[in-house]
């Protein structure tokens, strides 16, 4: 089995490194914090800090990468903080360093945010030109140009809708606030265990140079389906907006389905 370097064991990539380990992959995860590195090195995990700004790398990121065949970066944007750096920028800023090492093959975690909402809510599949109408769209679209314009690795990316799992759901973040907007617009959700899953499958059937949308085939109204969870939960109920058209999309996971044979396992959360 080879190397697989992940850039970024947090709420994915950790449980992704263990379920690696388990099939017999020697793993390296990065860290930002030295907390964390224990917890890493108890799951026999080679664990490095590494962190990235848009000037420099902090840590060992050589070694990081120096035994590895795949990298897999599951850092998110973060980029709602106002002392954010441009996401895209440090990603420019590692390039170097894996132009230099031995990883042919990259997965790049990124997201549906990189298409646009609108009113009609066709259904949106790889083809679908990106046009992205958020900050958080606009640096990853730019991030996987970076990653796929280099020719010295091949580049997946792979576009999550909203991660779900269980420890995380968006209801919780929506419980009792008012006059959302977008009632009408389908959800487009990804539990935890299908993230893993079609990474997994990725490596095993050697899926590099593509483009993956990365969404369980489930795709009710928002309000009635945050009501619904509020409800299940016993949280505050959200209330939505009316007064304007909501906008959203619907995305086609069908090619994942198709190309990598992938059956998904949560599609009714």
């Amino acid at each position: 089995m080879p190397t697989v370097s992940i850039l970024g064991c947090g709420w994915l990539g950790l449980p992704l490194a263990e379920r690696l380990l388990a099939k017999g992959y020697a793993v390296n995860g990065s860290t930002t914090t030295a907390e964390k590195l224990t917890v890493l090195t108890e799951k026999k995990i080679n664990a490095f800090q590494i962190a990235l700004t848009e000037q420099e790398v902090t840590g060992n990121l050589q070694d990081f990468l120096a035994n590895a065949e795949v990298l897999v970066i599951a850092i998110p944007p973060k980029l709602r903080a106002a002392t954010s750096a441009p996401f895209a920028g440090k990603l420019e800023i590692l390039l170097p360093y894996l132009e230099q090492s031995p990883v042919k093959k990259v997965l790049f975690i990124s997201s549906t945010a990189v298409y646009p909402d609108e009113v009609s809510y066709n259904k949106v599949t790889e083809s679908y030109i990106p046009n992205p109408d958020t900050e958080s769209g606009k640096q990853l679209l730019q991030a996987e140009k970076l990653l796929q314009n280099n020719p010295n690795f091949q580049t997946t990316v792979l576009r999550f809708g909203g991660l779900i799992g269980e420890d995380r759901h968006p209801v919780t973040h929506l419980a009792g606030k008012e006059n959302i907007a977008n009632p009408e617009a389908p959800v487009n959700l990804i539990h935890q265990e299908d993230c893993i899953g079609i990474i997994l499958r990725i490596l095993e059937t050697e899926s590099w140079g593509e483009q993956l949308n990365a969404v369980a085939p489930y795709h009710p109204a928002r309000e009635a389906y945050y009501c619904k969870k509020a409800a299940e939960m016993q949280l505050p109920l959200p209330t939505f907006a009316h007064g304007k058209l909501s906008v959203g999309k619907i995305i086609s996971s069908e090619k994942i389905q198709d190309v990598l044979h992938y059956s998904f396992r949560k599609t009714d959360f």
